[in-house]
């Protein structure tokens, strides 16, 4: 939740991106700056930190889920004379974190999609929603409890890419730095193993992320949903948007992910260790 606060603008940026030119080769946006000048120039300074009520609850329920579940296996999966798992167990057990942890966020997720994304409709179209808590309740009324589960089965797809590349090249990354011996276990190696865990997690994982932001946020016309699923939305960017439109937004998507990575793993490795200094020692 502490690195959300830093990185929503960039979230905006990404989501706002891929709804960008949707069903059609001319862009909304021509890059991010382009985006983030015309988000400033309509919307203000606030728009920018539009749907940050969503971000954090989703922080709050799939990033806390995905890295307790982790932590948890992590240390199971050790070894008793301290020998960590190997890349594929990380691997495995990133992606049974990710998946557990996008079904619980997927309602604050499609709150945050739905945010993020109001500001680029028309006024009469918009859903204006006040804040997350509102967002929810008024689906729920509207759209039916299984609307907050909408687009699950993508956002546990990107989830599973995202946590077996992250959290299994985050612990590989740090691993080869230590084992360099050019690195010691402090918050400039904390900073290197996310950067690099940062990039390797975007290029894996757009492609999901674009499918999920789509069907998250479409609308029903003449009563039928604009996509089927999520190879639906891809086939479909595929062939009005171009192959590379699968990774349109790469830019606030690697800005975003790469130091919400540094922030949330930095933040986690602190608090590890004051949890285990003060309370693991009492």
């Amino acid at each position: 939740m502490g690195a959300t606060v830093f990185v929503q603008p960039l979230d905006l940026v990404k989501n706002r991106m891929q709804l960008s030119g949707e069903g059609a080769k001319t862009k909304e946006y021509k890059t991010s700056f382009h985006a983030v000048g015309s988000i400033l120039r309509k919307e203000g300074v606030r728009g920018i930190y539009t749907g940050l009520s969503a971000g954090l609850l989703r922080q709050a329920t799939y990033t806390t889920t995905r890295l307790g579940i982790y932590t948890i296996l992590f240390e199971k999966l050790t070894r008793a004379d301290g020998t960590p798992p190997n890349f594929i167990m990380k691997a495995l057990i990133g992606m049974t974190a990710g998946a557990i942890g996008a079904f619980v966020g997927t309602p604050a997720e499609v709150a945050l999609i739905r945010m993020t994304a109001d500001g680029r409709l028309p006024p009469d179209q918009r859903r204006g929603y006040s804040n997350v808590f509102n967002a929810l309740l008024r689906i729920t009324r509207e759209e039916g409890v299984p609307t907050l589960w909408r687009g699950c089965v993508p956002t546990m797809a990107r989830a599973v890419v995202v946590n077996a590349a992250q959290l299994a090249s985050y612990s590989q990354s740090k691993q080869f730095l230590l084992d360099s011996g050019y690195f010691r276990d402090n918050i400039f190696c904390h900073f290197c193993a996310s950067m690099i865990s940062g990039l390797v997690t975007t290029a894996a994982s757009m492609p999901v992320d674009i499918a999920k932001t789509r069907i998250q946020n479409m609308r029903m016309i003449d009563g039928k949903p604009e996509y089927r699923n999520g190879l639906d939305v891809l086939a479909k960017v595929v062939r009005y948007e171009g192959f590379f439109s699968l990774w349109k937004g790469f830019t606030p998507y690697y800005a975003r992910l790469g130091p919400h990575t540094v922030l949330t793993f930095i933040f986690l490795e602190q608090m590890n260790k004051f949890y285990q200094k003060f309370f693991l020692s009492a």
